[in-house]
């Protein structure tokens, strides 16, 4: 139980709780790729941030990706500077339980990412993804850059389509930035948690439906923030 309700809306920054002035994580390499999980990053490479439900298995989805160099589970989107879990979880900091990902853009594409995202959760249900409830649960993505932002909203319109034809609500996905707000990397224990603990519980909650395996977005849907 955690000592706080959990509120239905976001807190603003005058109603979330404090935090803390210093990092929680004491960064170790990644237990499967054996890289930096906190930096520094090769240069050349890209980061891309999601919230799609519980990051533990979410975080081993990304970096089963070809091209994906490390990932990191953290908390984004809120009002409190390195949140716990436990903060995270009341519903009181405003933050998503977030995967980062740092990936090769000659290995990989953004768009690939966003597919891997798309598919990889239910981005219609609100607040929750299944039985798992409240605001840390959010689908969220995090755009860096612009081209972040013009690709996350042109996925999203085509993803929207093809979950009307299947029967399914509209997409409630936060497309924030940019800039990102702050990513705050989770507790140690919390990286990699399926690798340290293979029979963790984490549900798929994805739809079932999917983008063409040659996902592209062309040029003419892209549409960039002035």
């Amino acid at each position: 139980m955690f000592p706080f309700s959990k509120p239905a809306t976001i807190p603003g920054p005058g109603e979330a709780l404090p935090g803390r002035p210093n990092p929680i994580l004491n960064p170790r390499p990644h237990t499967v790729l054996g890289t930096p999980i906190a930096g520094p990053y090769p240069d050349g490479f890209e980061v891309a941030e999601f919230a799609l439900g519980c990051f533990w298995g979410e975080e081993k989805t990304f970096w089963q990706q070809p091209g994906v160099w490390t990932t990191a589970v953290g908390y984004q989107g809120g009002s409190t500077p390195n949140a716990t879990y436990q903060e995270a979880c009341s519903g009181r900091t405003g933050h998503a339980e977030t995967v980062r990902v740092v990936f090769d853009p000659s290995k990989t594409s953004y768009e690939q990412l966003l597919k891997v995202f798309w598919e990889n959760h239910d981005p219609t249900q609100g607040m929750r993804q299944g039985n798992d409830r409240g605001t840390q649960y959010r689908s969220a993505i995090f755009a860096r850059t612009e081209a972040q932002r013009a690709a996350a909203e042109a996925s999203k319109a085509m993803y929207q389509e093809r979950l009307n034809a299947a029967g399914y609500g509209t997409i409630t996905t936060e497309i924030v930035g940019p800039p990102a707000p702050e990513f705050y990397f989770a507790e140690d224990y919390h990286q990699q948690y399926l690798d340290k603990n293979p029979g963790g519980y984490c549900p798929n909650h994805s739809t079932g439906v999917r983008l063409p395996e040659d996902f592209a977005i062309p040029a003419t849907e892209l549409h960039y923030i002035d």
